[in-house]
């Protein structure tokens, strides 16, 4: 079964994945965000990363174990 993508809305130019995945609520604090990327693979429009700065702009596709997310701007 496919995944669905949920979105995700900024009002800025981009986010980082460290932002990103407090803001998605897939951790609770920037220290968690970074054990979390330590220990999960994020793949980021179907490559590998795992850099809390790296910046996310709209359009861009967030695969993480549980979930895929589309960064779409408001």
């Amino acid at each position: 079964m496919k995944q669905k993508r949920v979105q995700i809305k900024i009002n800025t130019e981009y986010i980082t994945l460290g932002q990103f995945l407090k803001f998605a609520n897939v951790v609770d604090s920037g220290s968690e965000a970074k054990f979390y990327l330590a220990t999960h693979e994020i793949l980021i429009n179907k490559e590998l990363d795992n850099r809390r700065g790296r910046k996310l702009r709209p359009g861009d596709i967030v695969e993480t174990e549980n979930e895929t997310y589309e960064i779409i701007s408001k």
